[in-house]
């Protein structure tokens, strides 16, 4: 009886945000109260619950999305993302342009949240579309597969930065098999995928046409680079760490304080505020207002992660999630491929990949502990769930669409299948990695 009470919340959760256009946030804490209430949680406690879960999910959360944000709005308005894209234009020459807007968009996704790199990256596209003319989905969905994988994959995005939370993964090692998932997904899903797409005609609109600043001068090429990829380098390092003690106590304390993904943030920014504000002679309150801004622009974010942690601790003080953990451990299926599945579902019904991968973690949490799945990988097949089957309730699906100015069966065509072929890809990396692992 349980398990039918939470598979009603989830049907309410889900109609609530398609059908009645609840925020997502009110969604989950509308939810997590009749969830509550079925599961037999006395009245007064079920506030108890919302709490602990909003504050035991955000936490050290927050401040990460947050300085994310900030770093993501840095490499935006410095003119990094531009200069990065330039560098690699000129690199890898028309030829092989496709495969220079993928990096770009790989290594520009890495620290921007997904709709921002989307309108950051987009007129880019366009830019290259009228200098070259190139058909415009053949070279975009290389770019817009890129950034899908980083934002499904790679912390400091939301969604697999809070899964890491919620399983007790290492961020470190989570990024180091997101890069082993991500690299074929973008591959095959777009400069691959990409060449069944030349004839289809896309006509951007034109205010999306590109206006270059002429007078602006954008940093180095390197400082870029290095600067973008600084939280990258510092995350995979840290996985090192321990190997460089050699059982000093001091250093074993001074790495695990560098090591810290709070910390790592706080770093990244801080020398980004230098290298890509303070030393190209931008005011310091003009890189603190856009702070000030980016942190509004993912203030939501933050509440539908809360909102979720508040329905995943309702489940937990119930005894529901030792419920579901028992009867999905007993399934002959591998866990991994369980939670790709629910996150699949999810997707489909909700839209949004944030408020999927989440929606499963809830559920899917306890699952981990009973069967001895790896955390790491857990994070990254869910991630893959929810990315599959992008269509009409998807904002992404929308912005493409509208962007490139196309037709719907050519956006299902282009869009929903590159964003399918980077799920199945992704889980079958995944699966691939818990052979060898």
């Amino acid at each position: 009886m349980t398990i039918l009470a939470v598979v009603f919340c989830v049907l309410v959760l889900i109609l609530l945000i398609t059908w009645g256009k609840i925020n997502p946030f009110l969604a989950f804490l509308i939810v997590s109260i009749l969830a509550g209430i079925l599961l037999g949680i006395p009245l007064g406690n079920i506030s108890k619950s919302l709490e602990v879960g909003i504050g035991g999910m955000l936490g050290s959360l927050a401040v990460i999305i947050c300085l994310g944000a900030m770093f993501g709005k840095l490499i935006s308005d410095s003119g990094a993302a531009k200069k990065i894209t330039e560098v690699l234009m000129n690199a890898f020459g028309e030829k092989y342009i496709q495969w220079a807007l993928m990096i770009t968009g790989f290594i520009v996704g890495i620290p921007l949240f997904y709709n921002v790199g989307f309108v950051l990256l987009v007129p880019l596209i366009f830019s290259v579309v009228y200098q070259y003319k190139i058909p415009a989905v053949y070279i975009g969905i290389p770019m817009l597969a890129a950034l899908s994988v980083t934002h499904g994959f790679l912390p400091p995005h939301p969604s697999p930065t809070a899964l890491v939370n919620l399983f007790d993964a290492n961020l470190s090692t989570t990024l180091i098999y997101g890069f082993i998932v991500a690299i074929p997904c973008m591959v095959i899903a777009g400069p691959f995928f990409a060449k069944t797409l030349k004839k289809i005609e896309a006509k951007p609109l034109d205010i999306f046409i590109p206006k270059d600043d002429l007078n602006r001068e954008l940093p180095s090429g390197i400082n870029c680079f290095l600067t973008a990829l600084l939280p990258v380098f510092l995350l995979a390092g840290s996985s090192l760490a321990p190997y460089l003690s050699f059982g000093n106590t001091f250093l074993e304390g001074l790495f695990t304080f560098l090591a810290d993904p709070v910390i790592v943030m706080i770093i990244s920014l801080l020398i980004a505020t230098y290298t890509l504000g303070i030393k190209q002679k931008t005011k310091i309150k003009t890189i603190m207002d856009g702070y000030a801004d980016a942190v509004k622009d993912i203030a939501m974010i933050l509440l539908i992660v809360a909102g979720a942690g508040a329905l995943k601790q309702v489940f937990i003080d119930s005894g529901v999630s030792n419920d579901i953990a028992n009867l999905l451990g007993g399934w002959d299926v591998n866990p991994l491929l369980l939670g790709f599945i629910m996150a699949t579902i999810i997707r489909v019904c909700l839209g949004s990949a944030t408020v999927a991968g989440l929606t499963t973690a809830g559920i899917i949490a306890p699952l981990i502990t009973v069967t001895g799945a790896n955390p790491n990988l857990m994070v990254l097949a869910i991630g893959a769930g929810s990315l599959m089957f992008s269509h009409v309730n998807d904002s992404g699906f929308w912005m493409y669409k509208e962007y490139f100015n196309l037709s719907l069966k050519d956006t299902f065509k282009s869009w929903t299948v590159m964003e399918t072929i980077v799920g199945l890809v992704g889980i079958m990396m995944v699966l691939l990695l818990d052979v060898f692992i």
